[in-house]
């Protein structure tokens, strides 16, 4: 047996010190593999955790992100209105915002680059209508709000220029008003808050509101080619007879839709400021008036319709009524007696009194009741006057006095339906704003006969062409109205320096289609009027001028081979014939 060699023994069995010096080694690689892999799984936890945590954060934040479908996310935050003809009225849009952020620094320190004065200066110079001094004073408390709402892009970028990055500009939809000042009262206009105020915004703010209506525009009764032109003619003749105020209406005298309603001094909804807000006072639905002869009408034809006039010939007498103290007398002296045309044409206060006392002051009474006269008057918006009604039983001087417009006050709404019920067959419908389709039209209520409705055509047309109404008669559009010139009450009576001057027509009289209704509020005359401050020289030559505007863009051409048949009237008024 031979003996092995001590070397190669000690080759293949390593010592035992180092066999659990290669074990150590092995134990720590495992130590260290298993630790990075406790880190991994760690970091994985608290990343999981992190992302939790933020979700319970959002889900319990005003900041949460809500669920929407697409259709909802690509419908704009509130409805659009329009005219009748889809013209756009109001509608949303992206715009800019002025934000003051005094923490966008971040670090602690002063909000702005430049001082509050230097910054205020160049908003100034971007924003002229800003109040520097205000902003100023803004921007030294540190306190974070708007600056300014509605920036336009080309301003936001040069608010950009000033380097203030405490200057946001967020995006944020806002509702915008196309045409301007144009129908404001008709539209009213959306607050802060998101809601409607005052006009149709208000009236619709549910609907135009609603995910499931508002992607489909809402279509108004107006005609904003009309709505202008109205605009355009009330501000003129505000202008040229130096007048506080005006209104108007158009109204279509067979559905009651609106076909152009203003009131001046006007208010531009894309910018409400503190003159703005003042006059959002609605003249044609808010505010009442005694609107004087314009009522005389109304009178004559209650009296035909019960057949206290049946004879046109008659003669009435026309000389100064005495009811006890009470002297009722005309303007001017138009002879001792009148026949019924002759007393619309001059617009006698006595012999229209003397028609009403004859009719007696019930039927009177009810006839305005039918006309909706003792009530706010019928539209959508929320401002809406109410009428000073006489009350239940009329004396009989209160009976004269409602006959020619005094003693009851109303709108100018009221009027303009009262006017379609009497030129359009004699059925009263409540006027509205929005678009009717063909069949649409309330039924209404019958007020007048046909025959009597008749009647009042061929009167009202000849006030317009040998009366008061002289000048609105438009050549071939066969326009008839009636004048209204009242005093304004005040502390211990009328005020013989303030009137309202207004003139109450219809279009064409020989197949009346449209109410037209202007006023002025205290007219005071200019040397371009002549200093004449009655209805026949100032509110009457706004019709005179509006119809021809407009007749066209609403389908009445003029025609001056056709008219209203007067024949069996003219005898009655001498010098006709000539």
């Amino acid at each position: 047996m031979s003996l092995m060699d001590p070397l190669a023994v000690r080759t293949a069995h390593p010592p035992i010190s180092e066999r659990s010096q290669l074990m150590s080694l092995r134990e720590e690689a495992l130590d260290t593999a298993r630790m990075r892999i406790l880190l991994l799984v760690a970091l994985f936890v608290f990343i999981a955790f992190l992302g939790l945590m933020r979700i319970v954060y959002l889900g319990s934040s005003d900041r949460a992100y809500a669920a929407t479908t697409l259709e909802e996310a690509l419908l704009p935050a509130r409805g659009e209105i329009t005219d009748r003809n889809g013209v756009p009225l109001a509608r949303m849009f992206p715009a800019y915002s002025l934000w003051f952020n005094p923490d966008a620094m971040g670090d602690g320190g002063a909000p702005l680059v430049n001082s509050p004065a230097y910054v205020a200066a160049g908003l100034k110079a971007i924003f002229p209508d800003m109040d520097q001094a205000k902003i100023e004073a803004r921007l030294a408390s540190g306190k974070a709000g708007y600056l300014r709402r509605r920036v336009l892009p080309e301003e936001a970028n040069r608010v950009q220029e000033l380097g203030e990055l405490a200057l946001e500009m967020p995006q944020e939809p806002d509702r915008h008003y196309p045409q301007g000042s144009m129908a404001a009262h008709v539209l009213g206009h959306v607050a802060a808050d998101g809601h409607g105020r005052v006009g149709m915004e208000q009236v619709l703010d549910e609907r135009l509101r609603d995910p499931a209506l508002r992607g489909t525009p809402v279509a108004l009764s107006i005609d904003m080619r009309v709505q202008g032109a109205l605009e355009d003619e009330l501000e003129r003749g505000m202008k040229l007879n130096d007048a506080m105020g005006a209104a108007g209406i158009v109204l279509d005298v067979d559905t009651g839709e609106v076909l152009a309603l203003a009131s001046l001094p006007e208010f531009n909804p894309n910018k409400i400021d503190q003159e703005g807000a003042s006059n959002m006072f609605n003249r044609v639905t808010n505010q009442v008036y005694e609107l004087g002869s314009t009522f005389k009408p109304l009178t004559v034809a209650a009296a035909i319709d019960a057949g206290v006039v049946k004879d046109f010939g008659r003669r009435w007498d026309a000389k100064t009524v005495h009811i006890g103290k009470s002297r009722l007398r005309d303007s001017h002296s138009y002879g001792e007696t009148l026949n019924v045309a002759q007393t619309l044409i001059h617009s006698s206060n006595t012999v229209t009194a003397r028609i009403a006392d004859e009719l007696g002051a019930e039927r009177l009474r009810r006839t305005m009741m039918d006309l909706g006269m003792h009530e706010r008057p019928y539209i959508e918006l929320p401002a809406r006057g109410h009428p000073i009604w006489p009350g239940e039983d009329w004396p009989r001087i209160r009976n004269m006095t409602v006959s020619y417009g005094h003693g009851i006050a109303v709108t100018p709404l009221h009027l303009a339906s009262a006017y379609a019920a009497m030129v359009n067959g004699g059925t009263w419908r409540p006027a509205t704003l929005h678009k009717l389709a063909p069949g649409e039209a309330p039924r209404g209520r019958r007020v007048f006969k046909e025959s009597t409705s008749s009647r009042m055509r061929q009167l009202l047309r000849m006030i317009s062409i040998y009366g008061t109404g002289r000048n609105a008669d438009a050549p071939g559009y066969r326009v008839g109205g009636k004048t209204g010139s009242a005093e304004k009450p005040g502390q211990g009576g009328y005020r013989r320096t303030s009137l309202i001057s207004t003139f109450a027509a219809a279009f064409p009289m020989d197949r009346p289609r449209y109410v037209v209704v202007t006023m002025l509020d205290e007219p005071r005359g200019t040397v371009a009027s002549s200093y004449q401050r009655t209805a026949a020289w100032n509110a009457a030559p706004i019709v005179g001028r509006l119809v021809p505007r407009i007749g066209p863009m609403l389908g009445v051409r003029p025609d001056e081979r056709r008219d209203v048949d007067i024949s069996d009237l003219k005898p009655l008024i001498p010098g006709a014939d000539k």
